[in-house]
C-alpha cells in the first residue's frame, strides 16, 4: 500500500495568525485541504494519514467529509517537534497497515504538489528504494560568517534544494527514527536529513518551483496568485 503521511502539526508562528497556517482559508478552502486533494486525486495513493494539533483533529475530519476526501484514514496528534510528529504518524501507520507499505511523507503546507511530482517520487522509490523531491539551485550562493561579507562561493551546479514528498518503506523510516533516539538525534524534521546523518544514500526525484512551502504571509500571497492564474 502507498500511504501519504501529511504533517500539519505546526503552529505557524511566522504567519502572526491565531490560526495555524495549514488551516488558513484561501478561496474559502483551508490550505491543508488543497494538499489532501492532491493525494486524494492521485491513483497510486491508497490512504492518507495526517499528523496535526490535538485541537484540530475533529476539524480535519469535518473538512474531509465536507470536501470528499475519502482516502483520509486517520488523524493523529503531533509531538513537540517535527521529528516526533512524523514518528507518531509512522507508529500509527505500522499499527493500522503493518510493515508492507510505502510511506510518502509530505508537508501539509505544500498544497501545490502536482501529480507529476508524486508520480516521479514513487517511480524513483521503486528504482532506488527511496526518493526525496529536489530542485537545482539557480542562484549564486555564498557562505558568510557575519551575514554581511561573503566568505566562500559554492558552485550552484552542485546545490539542490530539497522539498517533500520523501518516499521510504515503513520499516526503513521506523529504523531511522529508532536509531535517532539511540544516537540523540532530535529536531530533524526532514527525513532526508535524518537518513543522511545515519549514513544512508539520498536519491533525488523531481521537484517543482511551485511545490513550495507556505510559511510566511508572502508565501500565502503567492499561493493565492497561483490559484487565480490556474483558474
Amino acid at each position: 500500500m502507498n500511504i501519504a503521511l501529511l504533517t500539519a502539526a505546526g503552529y505557524g508562528t511566522r504567519m502572526h495568525q491565531d490560526i495555524p497556517k495549514q488551516f488558513l482559508h484561501v478561496n474559502n478552502k483551508p490550505v491543508i485541504v488543497y494538499t489532501m486533494e492532491a493525494f486524494q486525486n492521485h491513483p497510486s495513493i491508497d490512504a492518507i494519514v495526517v499528523v496535526t494539533l490535538s485541537s484540530w483533529k475533529e476539524v480535519l475530519y469535518a473538512y474531509a467529509k465536507q470536501y470528499n476526501i475519502s482516502k483520509l484514514a486517520d488523524v493523529t496528534e503531533g509531538g513537540e517537534t517535527g521529528q516526533e510528529s512524523i514518528y507518531k504518524g509512522l507508529q500509527l501507520i505500522e499499527k493500522r497497515y503493518g510493515n508492507d507499505c510505502t510511506v510518502i511523507i509530505h508537508d501539509g503546507n505544500r498544497p501545490l504538489v502536482s501529480m507529476e511530482v508524486i508520480s516521479d517520487a514513487l517511480a524513483t522509490y521503486r528504482q532506488y528504494g527511496s526518493a526525496v523531491a529536489a530542485i537545482p539551485c539557480v542562484e549564486a550562493v555564498f557562505t558568510s560568517a557575519d551575514g554581511l561579507h561573503a566568505k566562500n562561493s559554492i558552485p550552484r551546479e552542485e546545490l539542490f534544494r530539497t522539498q517533500t514528498p520523501h518516499v521510504y518503506d515503513i520499516d526503513k523510516l521506523l529504523w531511522a527514527h529508532n536509531e535517532a533516539k539511540k544516537n540523540g538525534i532530535t529536531k530533524t524534521a526532514a527525513s532526508c536529513t535524518l537518513m543522511y546523518e545515519l549514513g544512508e544514500k539520498i536519491y533525488f526525484s523531481k521537484g517543482a518551483e511551485d511545490n513550495f512551502k507556505i510559511t510566511t504571509v508572502e508565501d500565502l500571497t503567492i499561493f493565492k496568485a497561483m490559484l487565480k492564474e490556474r483558474h
